[in-house]
């Protein structure tokens, strides 16, 4: 029996008894390792190269300056101008809340993180205007997962690391892409909400107002443009953005909105801490299932497998897409990151396909699955606030998925919506 059926069969096998994910992955690998005869010492060195690393510091550090913007009053006022830019058009609750999940994921860098911050306050909002509540959570899960496109992005800090790639090169090709999903999401709010009188009772759009909206969420503003404008400018790097990003964020809440307080701290250090530990047990585990991949040259009988299939770049992009969907539905996207990766890249790579294309289409692949049962987690985060069955907000998002995957596939069949932001600007 070959080392990659022992892998393999084991991590099956381990998922299917229900166990976690870094359980099966590390198992299966420490099982294999035995098989081969390999020293287990060696699981710690592995384990030590996997999180010794300058850009894997950011990690935790956009996690907490994420979870330090909600509550130091940076994302309701985010959500404000949003709101006042929109004005009253068909649907606009709905494109409010996509707004504001550009706006904040522009800070924070994660699904779930701007899932629940904006639907906090949107969900209850777009209820109360007579919006279904299944349509309520669905918009704002779907809308939740650009907040992994827009730059920062935690899975693109994780996908860079994994492939050795540029950090920043993976920021500036997310931009474009993201702002095309929510342009779609933001189209099908438009059309879906056309005759209701959802929007009767808000104001119209308003330059004074909006002015006034900008002019009180200033600071807010201002974090995304230091954040990424520091990064592309070369001033600091992705880790060194994400510290800043902490220290100003609490000079914001402390100082200018006062709205920080100890309880908050608290709550942000400890998402921070559960968060960070969960990744970097999967990150460990990962590297181990991934060397063992590449020693026994799986990568290469993949991309044999699917060359024997066709030879058309963009028919196996599409299929390597469709699987990376279904995956979605089934495992948490940093863990989906980590085992791919080495799988996938070098397919990709022989094929010609560049690893940053590639690894924004994984990324946005994995955006889809926060959205999707019976894993989503933006689903779950969703359905708790709007006090609504997953199975709702599920049939209620499917339209959005498919503007998604939509914008996927342009992705595929035109790699310069990707590529042409960090070639412009000589990345």
């Amino acid at each position: 029996m070959s080392p990659a059926t022992v892998l393999f069969g084991y991590f099956v096998i381990l998922l299917l008894m229900g166990s976690p994910i870094a359980v099966a992955l590390g198992v299966s690998a420490m099982i294999t390792f035995i098989y081969v005869g390999t020293d287990l010492s060696s699981i710690v060195q592995i384990a030590f190269n996997s999180v010794n690393s300058f850009p894997i510091m950011a990690l935790p550090a956009f996690v907490l300056a994420g979870a330090l913007m909600d509550c130091a009053g940076i994302s309701k006022r985010l959500v404000h101008i949003a709101e006042t830019m929109v004005g009253k058009i068909s649907g606009g609750l709905a494109i409010t809340t996509t707004l504001s999940c550009v706006f904040f994921g522009a800070i924070s860098g994660s699904g779930p993180a701007t899932t629940a911050a904006v639907g906090m306050l949107m969900i209850p909002a777009m209820i109360k205007k007579g919006y279904n509540k299944g349509y309520a959570g669905a918009a704002t899960a779907s809308a939740g997962g650009i907040g992994i496109i827009i730059p920062p992005s935690i899975p693109m800090v994780i996908y860079g690391v994994t492939s050795q790639q540029s950090i920043t090169k993976m920021f500036l090709a997310g931009v474009i892409p993201g702002l095309m999903i929510a342009m779609g999401l933001i189209i099908v709010h438009f059309l879906l909400c056309r005759g209701t009188n959802y929007s009767e009772d808000m104001e119209e759009f308003s330059l004074r107002r909006f002015l006034l909206a900008v002019k009180g969420g200033f600071w807010a503003i201002l974090a995304p443009v230091i954040i990424l404008g520091g990064i592309y400018s070369g001033i600091f790097t992705p880790t060194e953005a994400a510290i800043v990003a902490i220290f100003y964020t609490l000079f914001v809440g402390i100082f200018i909105y006062r709205e920080i307080t100890f309880a908050g701290l608290e709550k942000s250090l400890t998402t921070t801490s559960w968060l960070t530990g969960r990744v970097l047990i999967i990150m460990f585990t990962a590297f181990a299932f991934g060397r063992i991949l590449v020693e026994n040259r799986i990568p290469d009988l993949i991309a044999q497998q699917l060359l024997s299939i066709t030879s058309d770049v963009h028919l196996l992009l599409i299929l390597v897409v469709v699987f990376l969907l279904f995956l979605g539905m089934f495992m948490e996207t940093l863990a989906l990151i980590l085992i791919v990766t080495p799988v996938l890249l070098p397919v990709m790579t022989i094929l010609g396909v560049d690893p940053i294309h590639f690894g924004v289409i994984l990324v946005a692949c994995c955006g889809v699955g926060f959205s999707t049962p019976p894993l989503g987690e933006n689903m779950f985060i969703a359905s708790g606030i709007a006090n609504v069955t997953l199975e709702e907000i599920s049939w209620k998002a499917l339209p959005f998925c498919a503007v998604t995957i939509g914008m996927i596939i342009l992705m595929v069949f035109f790699p310069q919506t990707v590529l042409w932001l960090p070639t412009i600007l000589g990345y």
